[in-house]
């Protein structure tokens, strides 16, 4: 008897994180590697050895915090086309000990460019949105901060 030939299935569309410390799952959180040796921790999803104490490793994953200040921020008026300006660019403080780079939403930057004062150890929380689709129709999610209570 002959074998019906298959056709190859489809990958089932779905949600795809932006870049590899970034997880979906079971929330979104973005995740750093520690060293086993003094316990530093680094926003890198593979490293050879520990810029602290030089240890080769092991590492193992941890996830951070959805919780940080903002350390510093700069409003950009201009971009590529199509990205919508004026927006707030800052280095995100990570209670682990980690920076991270990401836009700041939910915030009105041309009031935080007359007051800055208001910006610098803001409290921030991780939130996720759809920022595109890739060549599969997959939904491509990026990590964004806004302001948050505490």
């Amino acid at each position: 008897m002959a074998e019906q030939a298959r056709a190859p299935q489809a990958e089932q569309p779905g949600k795809r994180p932006i870049l590899p410390i970034f997880k979906l799952e079971p929330k979104p959180h973005l995740v750093g590697i520690k060293c086993s040796g003094c316990g530093a921790v680094f926003l890198d999803v593979k490293r050879l050895a520990c810029s602290k104490c030089g240890a080769a490793g092991p590492f193992h994953n941890v996830p951070l915090s959805t919780k940080g200040k903002v350390w510093v921020f700069s409003v950009i008026h201009q971009s590529f086309p199509g990205i919508k300006t004026p927006y707030i660019t800052a280095i995100i403080d990570l209670p682990e000990g980690v920076s991270v780079k990401s836009n700041l939403v939910d915030v009105d930057p041309l009031e935080l460019q007359k007051n800055p004062q208001k910006a610098f150890g803001m409290p921030v929380e991780l939130v996720a949105s759809v920022v595109a689709k890739d060549r599969q129709g997959n939904e491509v999610v990026a990590f964004q901060f806004r302001p948050s209570a505490n």
